[in-house]
């Protein structure tokens, strides 16, 4: 949660706001005064920002909080499922995603495009991505929401100013202001978003682990490999915000030759096509993996073996990893958690060769993520979520 400090009357104002937003989203259904007690302000306080934020459309009153407390029993609040919500999207090298995703962090309304994006001008995937935006956003409408901002997740290095894709490999993308020309087409506030950055976010959020782990690296397996570091719950973005490039650390200095114009990256030999090629499976994306899955499973010698290889190769890179930053665990998250039975021994037992203190390999380094696939997406659109109970006054200022 980022409220700014209260030094104005404005900024108390809103963290206030914010305040009650967070405490509801945590503990809802409950009471005003249950919020009060929570976040340590007078119950006439809480009230006066209660009734702000229903008019505003973000908070709604449901039937009479549960007896059993001292004086009159309350109504109990809840965001409301039919106000503000996020626009969540993905670019992806083999597919478009787009959700739509309200207060409560519900999935309202979503779609998707399968397309082969390698190498495509970023013009007409824009367009086709700022299509299904409009696309989910008509399907919201429908459901009684109004998206409020869009979030995309791209597979590259995204700039500060989340807007300009620095570089995408992968797409073959460069020095492109994609922020600026979605949200000319949207007409809403458009971040762009490095892809494993926003999945390790979704995690955070919507993990679904008790509790949630403060501080881990989060690693997005797909085509590329991307990575992300959480410390004490916050992203580690780097000096120039690409902090995680985890795909492109060569764990062969003199192997094959990346997109990226290095050579032996990670990648090369654990991401979802390397693995493909090495398994002899001609299906790409979603369709290969399957594929991939059903042959290790049936102990197909030639899966295993790649698979064993891709765990080699990713062990090697995460024990760098671990020496260096001493996470609490490592999230494995993206279209390759799927494949994790036999991704992982591998892996474990490379980690657990590599790591300087090996009272660690006790402590099950790898967990896998139950977000799968749409980590990413899922973490675009709840970031536009976290952005309105982090601050709440624009939603206000909208409501007039």
């Amino acid at each position: 949660m980022a409220v700014p400090a209260p030094n104005t009357q404005h900024g108390m104002r809103q963290r206030n706001l914010s305040l009650v937003l967070h405490a509801v989203a945590a503990h809802g259904p409950i009471s005003r005064a249950g919020v009060a007690s929570r976040i340590g302000l007078t119950r006439a306080a809480v009230s006066t920002l209660v009734d702000e934020l229903a008019r505003a459309g973000l908070l709604v009153e449901l039937g009479r909080s549960r007896p059993g407390t001292v004086g009159r029993p309350g109504r109990d609040l809840a965001l409301n499922e039919r106000g503000p919500a996020g626009l969540g999207a993905e670019i992806g090298v083999d597919r478009l995603a787009v959700c739509a995703v309200d207060l409560r962090g519900r999935v309202r309304a979503r779609a998707e495009e399968a397309g082969e994006h390698r190498g495509s001008a970023p013009g007409p995937v824009l367009r086709r991505l700022a299509g299904l935006c409009a696309r989910v956003t008509a399907d919201a409408e429908r459901e009684g929401l109004r998206p409020v901002g869009v979030a995309v997740a791209v597979p590259g290095l995204v700039a500060r100013d989340a807007a300009t894709v620095v570089r995408a490999p992968n797409l073959g993308w460069q020095g492109l202001d994609a922020g600026t020309v979605l949200a000319d087409a949207l007409g809403l506030p458009v971040t762009i978003a490095n892809e494993a950055n926003i999945g390790a976010l979704a995690e955070l959020w919507r993990g679904g682990r008790t509790p949630a782990p403060r501080d881990f690296v989060y690693v997005s397996a797909e085509i590329g490999i991307g990575a992300a570091v959480v410390v004490d719950g916050s992203l580690l973005r780097g000096a120039h915000g690409f902090a995680g490039e985890l795909g492109h650390v060569p764990v062969r200095p003199a192997g094959r030759p990346c997109a990226c114009g290095g050579r032996g990256c990670l990648e090369q030999y654990a991401g979802e096509e390397a693995l493909l090629r090495a398994a002899g499976i001609e299906e790409r994306g979603a369709a290969g993996v399957g594929v991939l899955r059903a042959r290790a499973g049936a102990g197909d010698g030639a899966a295993r073996r790649a698979l064993r290889g891709a765990g080699t190769a990713l062990g090697t890179a995460l024990a760098g990893v671990v020496n260096l930053l001493d996470p609490e665990t490592i999230v494995l998250g993206g279209a390759l958690t799927e494949l994790s039975p036999w991704l992982l021994p591998a892996a474990e037992r490379e980690l657990r060769r590599h790591v300087a203190d090996p009272t660690r390999a006790a402590h099950g380094e790898i967990v896998v993520s139950g977000l799968g696939r749409d980590a990413a997406l899922l973490g675009a659109a709840q970031s536009v979520v976290q952005d309105v109970l982090d601050d709440p006054m624009g939603a206000l200022a909208a409501a007039g």
